[in-house]
């Protein structure tokens, strides 16, 4: 091949005088191709080459052409490869297979210059807010399943084909319901209304076989509550359509992409799959913001609420407690047989209304000619008339699971005469119990080959619900030894006979744990902090309801305590033993402890680093004292305790009483409180309280 860069050469060599021959072969041409180009002074590419008019060899199909060319204009639909099969069949033997592509040439060129004319597409000019167009496509070859079942399903598209943005929702028909529920879904989420809106000839926009520009009457009405203006392409012209058309083809290509994505095309719900979709719109929305907002610049506003998607149907129910919607069979409540109840269509579901009640709501049906009958709606007659189940029209829809059609074949196999009784009132106890709890029984009686009986049925759920029952709890007794040294006063040792420090239950000496009765015993001595210890109260004869134990023969008599100032004397308690602390005599510290008049009896537990309160134990018997009540006193003059002013202590009145708590508690006396010192309880100028800590930081 000369090229345009050889000739160029040659041009300019000549411009330089050198000889023809020597340029020629400088610029790699032949001196009669150069001769040539000199000759035309045009490129080569310049030069169109020759159109051939003549043939290398004959043409095997001249003869039958005319022939042809009679028939494709009569029928202009045939094929060329439909003539030439023609061809061998007339003539046998005449034309080999091989020589197919000649008759294609010629019928392809024949179509070009003297065929139809073939359809013109025009494009065309979107405005902005004008047009919406919107339809169904099938998804089920995607394959998605959910909890691992098939979920056959389409896909309402609606798309603006201005700024192409688009909206998506899931229905299983081309109903008017699915049409409804998926425009105004896409509307709302819009925000506004263009102005036309475009289907294909569907059923639930316009009626079968009539105008294109005739809708149903429910379509009207809703294309009348948005303001919208409708419009159909014609029937069979899918490519009228074209905007959501071609969305279609992309929407799934995305959808089958992100699936692979995502690695599985399973789902736990719908609600899943649904929430899954509108992510990938709403990312394929994301690159047309642009162009939306001058869409949404001219939209016209939504109208004040939405229209009901669903269809209103008044029907009666039958003598079979079944209703038929839609050409389709649903049972509801035997107790509904003969009212008349209204029928709500939804995309998916059908609702049943009596008196202004839901009272089912039900899978809805597709197609035509089915039907959905509850076994819990009709068993309760049926196992009252057993013989009505063997010709029963709805018999199939008794078996709610494999393992009772089962279980009706092995009864059947068994027990053929009481086949039909048996399994109905296996399946009774599935409407009053549970239908997994009984198709658990059932394959536990069938596995192990037994009679899937209703009596056996009934014995397997009972035993199967044992297991399920609260857990008995058991609690072990508690030892009582532990009171009965507590009031005994005795001191708690360890295991190898050693006195442990504080009493019993290792407490602090003076101490007891919070609820438990402690007989407090006689003073000691009083210590560097001027406290006398005490070891223990012995509970004695205490007031009316509350018991005590019985004196002890060897304890000293209590010393004659003198009433104070104001208040009458009351009786005292049980005297101090001599040997617990110190010995008991007239010229032992302590006191009576007492309270004023007006005081309920009663005892508290010191607080986080405050004194004991001073307790006094005494019968507080007068014009609203109770007998033997327990009061709080603050004892007058220098006390033996720092920081403290109260009364002298009283010669001879070291006599220990019963300390009480409230008439509804059991005598004893507090632990000490959380976080506290732990002190031992002691009394000093007849005041019981806590030992006080070195250090208090609110003082």
């Amino acid at each position: 091949m000369v090229t345009d860069q050889q000739v160029r050469r040659l041009r300019r060599l000549d411009l330089i005088g050198l000889p023809k021959g020597q340029a020629a072969a400088r610029a790699g041409l032949d001196d009669k191709t150069a001769r040539k180009y000199r000759r035309l002074g045009r490129l080569p590419s310049e030069v169109r080459p020759m159109d051939r008019n003549w043939r290398t060899r004959p043409d095997p199909f001249s003869g039958v052409w005319p022939q042809l060319e009679e028939q494709l204009a009569l029928n202009p639909g045939l094929e060329a490869k439909t003539l030439f099969e023609h061809l061998q069949r007339q003539d046998p033997g005449r034309f080999a297979d091989g020589q197919l592509r000649a008759p294609q040439r010629r019928v392809k060129r024949w179509r070009a210059l003297h065929g139809p004319a073939k359809e013109v597409f025009f494009n065309q000019v979107h405005q902005p807010g004008r047009l919406c167009a919107s339809d169904f496509t099938h998804c089920t070859d995607l394959g998605v399943t959910i909890a691992g079942a098939p979920f056959p399903h389409l896909v309402y598209h609606f798309v603006l084909t201005y700024s192409n943005w688009e909206a998506g929702s899931v229905c299983f028909a081309e109903s008017f319901a699915s049409l409804s529920a998926g425009l105004q879904g896409a509307l709302w989420e819009l925000g506004g209304v263009p102005e036309v809106h475009r289907t294909d000839c569907l059923t639930a926009a316009v009626p079968p076989g009539g105008d294109r520009q005739v809708f149903q009457p429910r379509y009207q009405a809703l294309l009348r509550h948005y303001g919208l203006r409708g419009q159909a392409i014609n029937p069979g012209e899918a490519h009228g359509n074209g905007d959501v058309e071609q969305s279609h083809r992309q929407f799934k290509r995305a959808l089958g992409q992100a699936l692979l994505l995502r690695g599985s095309r399973d789902f736990a719900g719908r609600q899943e799959y649904a929430a899954f979709l509108r992510q990938l719109v709403a990312q394929r929305n994301a690159g047309r913001r642009q162009r939306l907002a001058e869409e949404l610049a001219v939209l016209r506003p939504l109208a004040g609420r939405r229209l009901e998607s669903c269809q209103r149907l008044r029907v009666r129910v039958d003598a079979g407690g079944t209703i038929h919607v839609r050409k389709n069979v649903y049972s509801v409540s035997s107790r509904l047989i003969g009212e008349w109840v209204e029928a709500r269509l939804y995309a998916d579901h059908v609702e049943v209304w009596y008196g202004q009640r839901l009272v089912e709501r039900l899978p809805r049906l597709r197609g035509a000619g089915k039907h959905r009958v509850a076994y819990r709606h009709v068993i309760d007659w049926l196992v009252r008339k057993p013989g009505a189940f063997a010709g029963y029209c709805y018999r199939d829809d008794l078996f709610p699971s494999s393992r009772f059609r089962q279980a009706d074949d092995a009864l059947c196999r068994q027990q053929p005469e009481r086949a039909a009784k048996e399994y109905l009132r296996v399946l009774h106890l599935a409407a009053r119990h549970s239908e997994a709890g009984v198709e658990a029984a059932l394959a536990a009686l069938l596995d192990r080959g037994a009679a899937p009986s209703a009596a056996a049925v009934e014995e397997q759920l009972r035993v199967s619900d044992r297991p399920l029952s609260v857990t008995d709890v058991t609690v072990a007794p508690v030892g009582l030894t532990v009171y009965d040294a507590l009031l005994g006063g005795e001191e708690a040792r360890d295991g190898d006979g050693t006195e442990r420090e504080g009493g019993a239950g290792g407490a602090p000496a003076g101490a007891a744990p919070a609820g438990v009765p402690l007989g407090l015993r006689g003073a000691g001595a009083a210590g560097a902090a001027g406290g006398a210890q005490l070891r223990a109260l012995p509970a004695g004869a205490g007031g009316a309801g509350v018991p005590g134990a019985a004196a002890e023969p060897d304890r000293a008599a209590a010393a004659r305590v003198a009433a104070a100032v104001g208040e009458e004397l009351a009786g005292a308690g049980p005297e101090a033993v001599p040997a617990a602390g110190a010995a008991a005599g007239a010229g032992a510290p302590g006191g009576v402890v007492r309270g004023p008049a007006r005081e309920r009896a009663g005892a508290r537990g010191a607080g986080l680093g405050e004194d004991a309160p001073v307790v006094c134990g005494g019968p507080g018997a007068g014009a609203v004292g109770a007998s033997r009540a327990v009061h709080d006193v603050q004892p007058a003059g220098a006390g033996p305790v720092r920081r403290q002013e109260g009364a002298e202590i009283e010669p001879g009145a070291e006599a220990a009483v019963g300390l009480r708590r409230a008439a509804d508690r059991r005598p004893g006396v507090g632990a000490a409180v959380a976080g506290g010192d732990g002190g031992a309880v002691h009394a000093a100028g007849g005041a019981v309280r806590a030992r006080q800590r070195a250090h208090d930081p609110r003082r």
